[in-house]
């Protein structure tokens, strides 16, 4: 569980980052249309949400949420190197994503 919620909120704050100007621009060499960003934007804050329910499975309310947070830290920090390895830090997007069920699926 906390596999998966770290993985949807590495998804989701990749995302959000994608859905501004500079960091787009800097991953896909082209600035993205307001629809786009937009989509991005409400992309990011739903995997943002998405990524609370499995830490608070795993460690329940008094635990989770705080635990949760220090998961959306790992998961921005994992996101510093987007200036430094663009590709590489969209890549894992959807990786994420397909391992975010990979606990479920074993336990």
């Amino acid at each position: 569980m906390i596999l998966s919620s770290l993985c949807v909120a590495y998804a989701g704050l990749l995302a959000l980052a994608l859905a501004m100007d500079r960091h787009h621009e800097q991953v896909l060499a082209r600035r993205p249309s307001a629809r786009i960003s937009r989509l991005l934007g409400w992309a990011g804050w739903l995997g943002l949400v998405l990524s609370l329910p499995p830490a608070v499975m795993a460690w329940g309310w008094a635990i989770g949420i705080p635990a949760w947070l220090g998961l959306l830290t790992v998961a921005a920090a994992a996101l510093v190197l987007l200036p430094h390895a663009p590709r590489a830090a969209l890549r894992l997007g959807p990786a994420a994503l397909l391992c975010a069920p990979t606990p479920a699926l074993l336990g």
